[in-house]
């Protein structure tokens, strides 16, 4: 690459990605972020650029990892679906086979998948928070458990922004054992390379880049349960507080377990991990054509009992699914979008992995990922 400030490479046939992602930082906003894709198993786009850390100057490098918000959510299904081939997990089964406490009040049939669909009722807990007891998880936990659903659960649905993460994280510990971050880091981290995790380890502190409250339109104001739910009752401000500070900067936050919307990740990684998904890396494909299948098989859509207008979401089990406002390849593509406009996929038509991680959040009307994926789409024809 010739642009002093652009770093990296793309394939022959691939250079509309480039072109998209200069104009990013050209005329729309963009700081410091990052862009990969592999296209059947192999890496055809892996550019970054910009700076890390304005307020230092620290530019932005091929590893550098940033706080990646609700694309968590999508990892955290990855991982849900291992433990379903491995046949250690039934989605049709109710929670409580898993974790015998959450049967109480009026929650015992739930089955897990509508914790993945956003269909249990949950996604705000009547228990205020101090920021300690979201971190230290067995609080939330005990709270989930004494917690009455909003609706009755499997009629509707609405967006679990947070709790999405304990809901499935605390179902794949009671299986495995293992903290949601520990098992993603033994299972996929480690055997692919990646630098994604649930609880960041210290030595990488310093690596991780220094994320800028949002710009653009934030849309209209929410309702009060939709405030309790993306700020978990009061314990931080989410994404950013009054003086547009973003409460995930905040090394405790990015230390613990919040699988929700607490993963860090380079997007060279997250490329890699969807494209494991579609296709052989360091290995056989992690999911099979039937995980996909299910995953991608509409759930939700609509209006949301709580949040903001219908604006033409789908969700699969644990994906966000190519829908209206966030087109990705076609049909067959499921990931999930972040706030401030990070955006993971797999499609396993054309067996394409692409991650876009980001440090300057956006607003409503954010197109950069939007963008790229289009030119990712227009080049694979």
């Amino acid at each position: 690459m010739t642009d002093p400030q652009i770093h990296g490479h793309v394939d022959e046939g691939f250079g509309p990605v480039a072109d998209v992602f200069r104009e990013n930082f050209a005329s729309r906003g963009e700081v410091g972020a990052a862009v990969a894709v592999y296209l059947r198993g192999r890496k055809v786009v892996d550019l970054y650029g910009g700076l890390a850390d304005p307020r230092s100057g620290r530019p932005w490098r091929a590893d550098t990892p940033a706080v990646v918000f609700s694309v968590t959510k999508g990892i955290m299904a990855i991982c849900a679906y291992l433990l379903v081939q491995q046949g250690r997990l039934d989605l049709a089964a109710p929670v409580t086979r898993y974790w015998p406490e959450f049967g109480q009040h009026g929650k015992a049939e739930i089955p897990v998948r509508w914790l993945l669909t956003h269909q249990s009722g949950l996604p705000a807990l009547d228990k205020p928070f101090s920021r300690e007891e979201v971190l230290a998880w067995d609080p939330v936990i005990k709270a989930i458990e004494a917690q009455t659903p909003l609706w009755k659960p499997g009629t509707a649905h609405s967006y679990h922004p947070i709790t999405y993460g304990w809901l499935i994280g605390e179902v794949v510990r009671r299986i495995t054992g293992e903290m949601p971050g520990a098992f993603l880091t033994r299972t996929l981290g480690e055997p692919l390379g990646l630098r994604t995790w649930i609880g960041l380890p210290a030595a990488e502190r310093g690596a991780v880049a220094w994320m800028l409250g949002p710009i653009g339109d934030t849309g209209p104001d929410i309702d009060p349960v939709s405030d309790r739910a993306i700020t978990m009752g009061g314990a931080f401000p989410f994404p950013a507080d009054e003086n547009n500070e973003v409460s995930f900067n905040d090394p405790a936050i990015q230390a613990a377990q919040v699988p929700g919307a607490g993963g860090i990740s380079t997007a060279e990684s997250l490329a890699r991990l969807y494209g494991a998904c579609v296709s052989e890396i360091n290995g056989p494909r992690l999911l099979t054509t039937a995980s996909v299948d299910d995953a991608i098989t509409v759930r939700a859509a609509g209006q949301q009992v709580y949040g903001h207008p219908d604006a033409g979401h789908r969700w699969g089990t644990g994906f966000l699914v190519h829908s209206s406002p966030r087109p990705m390849l076609g049909e067959r593509s499921f990931g999930h979008d972040g706030a401030g406009g990070h955006l993971a996929f797999g499609d396993d038509t054309h067996q394409v992995g692409f991650g876009y991680v980001v440090n300057q959040m956006g607003g409503v009307d954010d197109e950069r990922g939007n963008l790229l994926a289009a030119a990712v789409r227009n080049c694979l024809g």
